[in-house]
């Protein structure tokens, strides 16, 4: 399953666990740390200000976990 930028957090832990770990290391959601899960990656990608192209490289690294 491809990755996009609109998928649910919930769903993105469901198929690639690795991607907290991720998420973590970049400043997006500390959802090891007890932080609600909802929304999409984009959303969560966007309150911690990144921008179209960064959240598309994002996605794109997401991909190859």
């Amino acid at each position: 399953m491809m990755i996009e930028k609109i998928i649910a957090i919930e769903k993105l832990i469901e198929i690639k666990p690795d991607s907290v770990k991720f998420l973590m290391n970049r400043g997006i959601r500390c959802i090891a740390c007890g932080e609600p899960v909802w929304g999409s990656l984009e959303d969560a990608a966007r309150e911690k200000g990144l921008s179209d192209e960064e959240i598309g490289a994002l996605t794109e690294e997401l991909n190859f976990l």
